[in-house]
Formats: C-alpha cells, sequence, structure tokens
C-alpha cells in the first residue's frame, strides 16, 4: 500500500501547485461553466501521460539497470527543487484570481484545457518523467503507484471544479496559498528523502 500512498501524494503534490491550468479550472469552476468536461478531460489527460511514464520508462530500465539509479537521484533532485520552490512562494505568497469574460463554448473549454494541459513542457517533466520514474522504482507495485498518482489527479481536478464556490473566499488569500505551498514543500522533502533512503 505505500506505493498507492506515494503516487498519491506525490501526484497530488505536483499537480496542487498555482498554475495556468488549475486557474482555468478554478475560474470554470467559479462560473459553473462546462465544469464536467473540463475536470474529467484534465484528470484522464494526466492517467494517460503518468500510465505513458510507468509502461515507457518501465521498457528502459528493463534493457538498461543503470536508468533506474540515474531516475532515482535526478528525480529525487527535482523534488528538492519544486519543494524548494514552494517554500519560498510560502514565504512570499500570491493570489489566483479566476477573472471574468464573457461564456465560452464546450468546444473552446475544451480546447483550452487540451492547450493548458498538453502545451505545457512542466506537464512532461511532473507525469510521464518525474511520476513515470518514481513510480519505476516500486518495481511490481509500480501501477499501485500509478492508480495513485491517477487518483490524486481526479481528486483534485474534481474538487477544484465543483468545490469551487466553497474554496473562491479562500484562494484570494495569501495566508491559504501559504499554508497550501508549505504542505506542498514538505510533502515533496519527504518523497524525496524516501526516494533516496528506499530499498529497491
Amino acid at each position: 500500500m505505500i506505493s498507492t500512498f506515494t503516487g498519491f501524494f506525490t501526484g497530488l503534490s505536483l499537480i496542487v501547485a498555482i498554475g495556468a491550468q488549475n486557474a482555468f479550472v478554478l475560474r470554470q469552476g467559479l462560473r459553473r461553466e462546462h465544469v464536467l468536461g473540463i475536470v474529467l478531460f484534465a484528470a484522464v489527460s494526466d492517467a494517460l501521460l503518468i500510465i505513458v511514464g510507468i509502461a515507457g520508462l518501465g521498457a528502459v530500465i528493463q534493457g538498461f539497470p543503470i536508468a533506474l539509479e540515474v531516475i532515482r537521484y535526478v528525480g529525487a533532485a527535482y523534488l528538492i527543487w519544486f519543494g524548494v520552490s514552494a517554500l519560498r512562494r510560502a514565504l512570499k505568497p500570491g493570489i489566483l484570481e479566476a477573472g471574468g469574460g464573457a461564456k465560452i463554448s464546450l468546444g473552446k473549454a475544451i480546447a483550452t484545457t487540451a492547450a493548458l494541459t498538453y502545451l505545457n513542457p512542466h506537464v512532461y517533466l511532473d507525469t510521464v518523467i518525474l511520476l513515470g520514474g518514481i513510480g519505476n522504482q516500486f518495481g511490481d507495485e509500480r501501477w499501485l503507484f500509478a492508480v495513485g498518482a491517477a487518483t490524486a489527479s481526479f481528486v483534485w481536478f474534481f474538487s477544484l471544479g465543483y468545490f469551487a464556490k466553497l474554496l473562491s473566499r479562500f484562494v484570494s488569500s495569501p495566508k491559504f496559498w501559504r499554508v497550501l505551498d508549505g504542505f506542498i514543500a514538505l510533502v515533496m522533502f519527504s518523497i524525496a528523502l524516501l526516494l533516496l533512503t528506499y530499498e529497491f
């Protein structure tokens, strides 16, 4: 079960950071506009990218065992960097504004979500490379890790989209983001430590 929980919290910590995709999902949630289509597309996209990472890197690792060690240390380094970035944001938090604007069609909403997902280079680093790399550290349990990470995406996007109204009074508060980014930093450092000390 440790692999599933690790996948869930690693995936959740990576996806929660303030970004254009989350801002758009939150904005549409606040407007209650095409929420189901948007959150479903975003979550399924994440799940597919995670599967690609786990499956693709698994094949590479079988042919090149040294790749496992490289991924271990590169992954840990990235997690530490991500944690430091979150810690810096916690010390100087910003706010996330939903914004206004005219209504858009479902097609345009999905197209925007697709662009914010697939045209963002960080999504490949986070899902395919980082989550795929960490997941493969768990050997036969790598797919349990993938289930945990994919579940985190569904939980996050559906929560962000459908509970946006409840979040609206918090996301404009720097204190909210200070606590959230502080939590992200703590989880990132913890996962990095696990990655460096776990006996594979």
